[in-house]
Formats: C-alpha cells, structure tokens, sequence
C-alpha cells in the first residue's frame, strides 16, 4: 500500500495564508502528496533484476556490501574481493540486522541465490535506472566533484520536497556506482551520481550504467597524471561521461578552461546539448559579479541562461564561485528551481575532508582548522592555499601532505607549491611524505637567497614523514588564538588523523 502525507486543515490553513502572503512560494513545484513507499526493493523484484532465485517473500528498505554499515531493513550483498569474501560476513551483518542477503551458494537467512553477486549488484544497479523516470544527473571533474555534487543534490532535493537521491561519501567507482543506483528509489525526481578514475576506459562503464540526462565536468587538472600521460589525455578520459549520456542530455563543462573546447566536441560527437558555465563571455552560465561576504562566502551574481540572479555561497573561495555556476547550470538543465539552488548554496557547509571548518580552542581564543584531508592535486592546492591567503588570520600554518599520482611530474607540481605558500603568506609549514621533500628542497634553496620575512615564512617549515610525526610537529610549534591552520594532502597520507586528534575537543 502506497501511503500518503496531506496537510491537517490548521496546517493547510496556515500554508494558505503563507503562500497568500508571500507570493514567491506559488513559484514552488506543484506536488499535492509525497508517496512514503517503505519498501525499496522486495523479493520477486530483486529476484527478477538479478535473475537469481529468492528463497521467499521479504522486502528491504536500503543496500549495503559493508557488514559493517548495515542497519535494519538493508539487503546485503556477499561481494567476493581480491583479499576477503563477503560470505564470511553474513551472521555479522544479520546480526546488525539485514533483511536479506544476495549469495552464489545456500544459506538458512532470507535470500536471493545467484551465480556471480557482483554481477547481480550491477544487474539491480540497472533496474533501479530502468525504474525511475526523473532526470539523472552525472558528475564528475578533476576537482570538486564531491562538493558540486553534494550542492547539486542540495539544490533539488529542495525543490523536489525530498525526491531526490544521490551517491553518498566518494562512492564514485566500479562498486559505488552500482552501489549508489541500486539504492535509489523507484519515485526519485532526481538522482545524482558522482563518477570518478583513475585510469582511460574506467568512465566509460561507470556512465553506461548511469546514463546521465544531464553529465557535469567540474574542472580539469593534473590529477592522475601518472597513469594518464597528459592534460590531454586527463580531458579525454573526463569526457568519458559524455558517451553515456540520454537523447536530448545536456553537457555542463567549464567555460574558462583551457580544454574547453576538447570537452565540447568530444560532447557534441556524443549528441549533447551544451551548457558552458565560467566568467567567459561566451559561457552561458556566466559570472557577472562576485563580493565577499561577512561570514566567508561570496555574494555572486551571474546570468544563468537568461536568468539574472543573485545568490550567496556559504562556502568561501574562488573556486566554488565556479562551482556554484556549475551547480546552477546543472539544476537548471535538469528543470529544477534555480531560487532553491540558491538556498541552498547559501546553506552548504564544508563537508568532511573536504573543507569543513572547526574551531578549537587554544591560549588566548578560538583557531581555525580548516578540514581538506581527503584530496590534494597541484589544482586544488592552488585554490585552497589561495583562500588561506584571504583568510583573517594572526598566523596562518599549511600542514602539506604529499600529492598522489602525479609520476614523473611529482617532483615539478611539489617544488610549485613554494610559490603559492609565499603568496598564501604562510607563516609556518609542516610538510608530509616523501614527495614533500622536493618541497622542502625549493624552501631550503629560497630561503639560502631571502631571509623567511621576505618569504612569509617567519615561522619556517618543517619535514616529516607521517601523521603522528606531523601532529607532534605542530604541537611543538603551538596553536594560538587566532590562527588560521590547514591541513590538506591526498587521503593516502592519512592527515586525517591529525585533524580528528586537534579537533577532538572543539572550542
């Protein structure tokens, strides 16, 4: 039974005079019920999409292939990897409560037998696109695409009252994808899913199964330039996701970039429609004007496709100026209200890793620490460093963890960095990783020809080799009232530890 969700007459009563009084809110999608289906899959159902045999009538309300993660309700998938097999975790993951599991032998708990269980996540992944009839949007970029996904999302599950799903945490690759679709439910209005790679071809099938109306690239920068070989091909392997995307879809791609017009051809050879954002006169999503604000973020103005608008972004920096013209373009080639992405923007918050700010108590006030642990390439180092330097700060410390994937380039983009602290004016640094040390051998060489005033640098750096040694590292330089500390590096350094022990006790 599909259950339904109607106003109480006060309720409605007050709706109606809320709506006479403000007479924007007549401009809200029309939507009189929002269907509160419990079940998102059941057993002939997921027995039909994976061809497999259900061992009887059961329904689940979520999926999972992390015993770990699973909560009542979840449909967990037995996957078998290269070190550990799912199987071995069944009981766990009944134990925490799984309605059923997919397995490729018997079992006594409910179930749906196949023969391959990662061949059946991608078999339901294709079935839960087939089911929903919303606009699906892709995303994916060099930088950013967590982020202007998350906004994305932000932005329409607003307008949609709650109708639209998406991928969660960087669930971006060949399990997360099908992971992220089979999880969507039949009446979303909207699905967005983030896509992501390492190497040439790997787009390719993650867009196949997510078959975007509306696919989005962020931005291009030498992320996995050591497998890739080139900027070139970096972009050819980003436009991947033009190859998947639906008649009449739409390309969201970066005016301003310089492999702009690579990413439109390799979309128009695909049958997209283009939706150019950036500060570019020819964008068609195009930044007029752009104001800091009081609380960090910007004031922006821009023209969106025809439409004039002016909206806030919480979330401080140059590049999510641009970020937000991608969001804006997305919503708006999916049909869906460009007032609530505006809200929205003005609402979002740094997400973990990637931007999120804590205050910590320290001697004389509150510290800043600002949270981008979770990703790092010559692009995005550039961007935050820079807002870093826009940062009111008494003292502003980089804690640099190396930058991953860069091959033969990793000792160039490093010793880069050096340019970017000194216009960042930072005071002090703690460099992590073996590639940080091309870093601190263009520090050692700058600072034998200026004195570390002259640099910005009146605290020096330092070099060390992991997190622990980092965390005692900025122990023993102090953290004060007033500074301004970032930590940033790719995943792989762990600097995330270091930002759980300093924010442990926030202030």
């Amino acid at each position: 039974m599909m259950l339904k969700w109607r106003a109480s007459a006060p309720r409605q009563k007050g709706i109606e005079q809320m709506m006479a009084t403000h007479p924007a809110l007549l401009q809200w999608p029309a939507q009189e019920s929002v269907p509160l289906g419990l079940a998102l899959w059941d057993a002939q159902a997921i027995a039909e999409a994976t061809g497999g045999k259900a061992s009887g009538d059961f329904q689940v309300s979520g999926v999972d292939i992390d015993s770990r993660d699973v909560v009542s309700g979840d449909l967990f998938f037995a996957l078998r990897g290269e070190q550990s097999d799912g199987h071995v975790f069944l009981d766990k993951a009944f134990a925490n409560g799984a309605a059923a599991a997919i397995v490729d032998r018997p079992v006594l708990q409910p179930h749906v037998l196949v023969d391959n269980t990662f061949a059946a996540l991608e078999a339901l992944a294709k079935a839960a696109r087939e089911r929903v009839s919303g606009k699906i949007i892709g995303v994916t970029g060099s930088v950013g695409k967590t982020g202007v996904k998350e906004a994305i999302f932000a932005s329409l599950d607003r307008a949609s009252r709650g109708a639209a799903h998406r991928s969660v945490r960087s669930y971006n690759n060949h399990v997360g994808v099908p992971l992220s679709l089979s999880r969507m439910p039949g009446y979303s209005e909207y699905g967005v899913f983030e896509m992501g790679m390492n190497h040439a071809n790997e787009i390719s099938a993650l867009t196949a199964q997510v078959r975007p109306d509306v696919a989005v690239i962020t931005t291009i920068a030498p992320a996995h330039i050591e497998n890739l070989g080139s900027m070139e091909a970096i972009t050819a392997a980003k436009a991947e996701i033009f190859e998947g995307i639906v008649s009449g879809g739409v390309a969201v791609i970066p005016a301003d970039s310089p492999h702009f017009e690579q990413l439109r051809d390799e979309a128009k050879n695909c049958g997209a429609d283009i939706l150019a954002f950036g500060a570019d006169s020819a964008a068609d999503c195009r930044l007029l004007d752009a104001l800091p604000n009081a609380a960090g973020g910007s004031l922006v103005t821009a023209d969106i496709a025809g439409t004039r608008l002016c909206y806030t972004v919480a979330e401080p920096g140059e590049h999510w100026i641009s970020n937000s013209l991608a969001v804006m373009a997305a919503v708006k080639a999916a049909g869906g209200d460009l007032g609530a992405a505006g809200l929205a923007l003005a609402e979002m918050g740094g997400l973990k890793g990637r931007g999120a700010r804590h205050r910590i108590a320290a001697p004389g006030g509150n510290a800043l620490l600002i949270d981008e642990s979770y990703n790092a390439n010559p692009a995005s180092m550039r961007a935050t460093l820079a807002q870093l330097g826009q940062t009111p700060a008494a003292r502003r410390v980089a804690v640099l963890g190396e930058m991953g994937e860069l091959g033969d380039f990793a000792a160039r983009f490093h010793r880069q960095l050096a340019e970017l602290l000194a216009d960042a004016k930072v005071d002090h640094a703690i460099l992590v990783g073996s590639n940080m040390k091309h870093l601190a051998t263009e520090l050692r060489g700058q600072l034998g020809k200026a004195t570390s005033d002259e640099l910005g640098m009146s605290g020096g750096f330092t070099h060390c080799d992991n997190p622990d040694e980092a965390i005692a590292k900025l122990q023993e330089y102090g953290i004060n009232g007033g500074d301004a500390i970032l930590v940033k590096g790719s995943n792989s350094v762990g600097l995330g530890k270091l930002v759980a022990h300093f924010t442990a006790k926030e202030g």
